[in-house]
């Protein structure tokens, strides 16, 4: 309930007047049935503007700990991701990646959005990353049609660690949706896997007209704080 209330009552109605949402190929998300929508991730506010968009119930999952804060803030960072109709999952241990798998999979089997970000994390610099494969599994396992999404000027809005989003119109564009019905039953295999998943982030890279790279955002954030740390003590010695 919360979640359709903040969508069209409290929060929905002021977001789209404010940032005025310009949406292209939102045609290709069926009405009814399964479906995955991966999405490039620039920015926070991913998760706001592009559920926004769809008419229907979009579903990502989250770690638990954002669901079990102290104080207002917790609180505040609980009930956004309740409102947005977000799945805490456990991911301590390693079982963590395959908790996220089967928490999609009963939204899909239920007939459902389910969403997901397959690089895994933000980018670093608005780049596209290398998409890991749970995106395939997911797909090949369900059987869902995957539906490509791009948020094309999100890190411009909210770049990554800024609280404050700028007033500027937000774009978004869904591509057609992509049918892997051809891999059916070969879930598992790591070439399979890995083929969909390359095909899903070439799509996103089609779309987005951003540079791709083929390393991991979380490999290119950790190697991008080296640099950060070494200056200071290169400063001191000159």
């Amino acid at each position: 309930m919360l979640y359709w209330l903040l969508k069209y009552i409290i929060l929905g109605p002021a977001l789209k007047l404010i940032f005025r949402p310009q949406v292209e190929g939102r045609e290709h998300v069926p009405d009814s049935g399964p479906a995955i929508l991966a999405s490039n991730h620039l920015s926070f506010s991913d998760s706001i503007f592009m559920p926004l968009m769809v008419k229907r119930k979009v579903t990502f999952v989250a770690k638990a700990e954002y669901f079990t804060g102290k104080g207002i803030k917790g609180w505040l960072i609980k009930q956004f991701f309740v409102g947005t109709g977000t799945i805490p999952v456990d991911r301590s241990g390693g079982r963590a990646a395959q908790a996220a798998l089967d928490t999609q999979l009963r939204v899909l089997r239920g007939g459902n959005l389910a969403g997901i970000y397959p690089e895994g994390t933000r980018s670093p610099d608005g780049r596209l990353y290398r998409g890991k494969t749970g995106v395939a599994r997911l797909a090949l396992e369900s059987g869902a049609p995957v539906i490509p999404v791009v948020m094309l000027n999100a890190d411009e809005i909210q770049p990554p660690g800024a609280l404050i989003p700028k007033i500027k119109r937000v774009k978004i564009r869904f591509g057609a949706p992509l049918d892997f019905s051809r891999y059916a039953g070969m879930s598992g295999d790591r070439f399979v896997e890995r083929a969909v998943t390359d095909e899903i982030m070439y799509d996103l890279m089609e779309l987005s007209g951003r540079e791709y790279v083929d390393m991991y955002a979380q490999k290119a954030k950790a190697q991008a704080v080296v640099p950060a740390q070494a200056e200071p003590r290169e400063s001191v010695a000159a």
